[in-house]
């Protein structure tokens, strides 16, 4: 089916050939004559299957039929979990509305940047606002940007968005924004917890995924390597050398990690770098680009680098530190194998890790034979656990309260 069949204009479809997009994925196909219709969706599909286009096309098909004269006023509002994802979707917005008689105008909100320079662009007319969530109740906080003519609010990568620590910034949210909208959740996966609070946004919406989605990328081969923890450095050089390994990601635990091993890669000769939240966005926007041009070979990140970010030819992701649960597994390992293209997919396993990645095959439905490299093989024991004390609760203000005294020290 080619999008010509979708309804969309000519002007998004002459966008749409100059960037070659030629026919659209099986879960565009899907969503986006559901979104033409006014419905409210939730869509779950794998990493790489185009959900963001198939709530871009269609939003702007939309706001082109309902333009008018005069300043624009903020019709869309999409949140993201990450600054980089921001910045991406506004662009594809832009790229997609190109050709329209009134190219939208899009704003990005994100924190790095000034948001008294965000606060006039939104003032001097805005169509399209993309924002992470923190940086938009920044600015909500202002009081001094128009919300009632939105109509779309959409969550991209919904599942991150949609925890519990998200669960108090959303309310604030809802209650800034008009109660009447269509709503658009986008997601690789939906738990039970994230259904419960996405209720509070949508009632009835259309479930959309693709029958033949599998937790994880058929095209990506999976390797579990076993491995002291002090050795995964010099494992991690010796595959990159001896399998001829050009564009790698490489995600860990934290921060200081990323840094510190980033710097020690230098060290051997290889074009590597750090990228994890704590850098200034003009650093973390130049580091993507670099990595995107393949000036970089090796970059070393944080989990901010698993969700929605549009690198093409990553040949390969390597678990240095395990991900916390078994859904991060499914984002981390969907950077390679985009487009349909193969990708491998390679986690360290130390003595520390078994009980982990058991759990994460398990719940992702993969079975993946462990294997040694000679001279890097796993030695000694398992180190016995010991108990630590009970956690005491009720010392510390949750993060729904201390937005809320927020909110209400600024509305006085």
């Amino acid at each position: 089916m080619p999008f010509s069949s979708l309804k969309l204009s000519p002007s998004i479809q002459k966008a749409l050939v100059k960037n070659n997009f030629i026919e659209p994925t099986p879960i565009q196909e899907k969503v986006i004559p559901l979104v033409l219709e006014g419905r409210d969706v939730m869509t779950k599909a794998k990493t790489g299957s185009g959900k963001s286009a198939g709530y871009i096309l269609p939003i702007l098909q939309m706001l082109q039929n309902r333009q008018g004269e005069g300043k624009s006023k903020i019709k869309v509002l999409v949140l993201t979990p990450t600054r980089e994802l921001t910045l991406q979707v506004a662009k594809t917005f832009e790229i997609f509305g190109e050709f329209m008689d009134k190219s939208p105008k899009v704003v990005s909100l994100i924190g790095g940047e000034g948001i008294g320079d965000q606060l006039y662009a939104i003032q001097q007319g805005c169509d399209i606002l993309v924002a992470t969530s923190g940086r938009f109740l920044d600015v909500l906080s202002k009081k001094q940007m128009n919300l009632s003519f939105l109509e779309f609010l959409v969550l991209d990568e919904a599942d991150k968005m949609l925890n519990l620590e998200f669960a108090a910034e959303l309310d604030l949210i809802l209650e800034s924004i008009p109660k009447k909208r269509q709503n658009l959740l986008f997601s690789a996966t939906y738990p039970q917890k994230i259904l419960n609070i996405a209720s509070k946004i949508t009632l009835n919406p259309v479930e959309v995924s693709i029958q033949e989605d599998v937790p994880t990328v058929e095209s990506i081969t999976q390797r579990a390597i076993e491995v002291n923890r002090d050795n995964r450095g010099p494992l991690l050089r010796h595959l990159i050398k001896e399998e001829k390994l050009e564009h790698v990601l490489v995600f860990m635990a934290n921060k200081r990690a990323t840094d510190n091993i980033a710097e020690k890669f230098r060290k051997y000769g290889f074009a590597s770098e750090s990228f994890h939240g704590d850098l200034l966005q003009e650093d973390r926007t130049y580091t993507l680009d670099e990595f995107k041009d393949k000036k970089i070979r090796i970059l070393f990140a944080t989990d901010i680098a698993a969700r929605g970010l549009d690198i093409d030819n990553i040949e390969c992701v390597v678990n240095y530190d395990l991900p916390r649960s078994p859904t991060d597994y499914i984002h981390r390992i969907g950077r390679t194998a985009r487009a349909g293209k193969p990708g491998l997919a390679i986690s360290f396993i130390s003595h520390e890790d078994q009980a982990h990645f058991n759990l994460i095959e398990k719940k992702c439905k993969v079975k993946i034979e462990k294997e040694q490299i000679k001279g890097f093989e796993l030695k000694g024991e398992a180190p016995k656990k010991e108990k630590g004390p009970a956690p005491v609760k009720g010392k510390k203000k949750s993060k729904k309260d201390k937005l809320r005294e927020k909110a209400q020290r600024e509305s006085k």
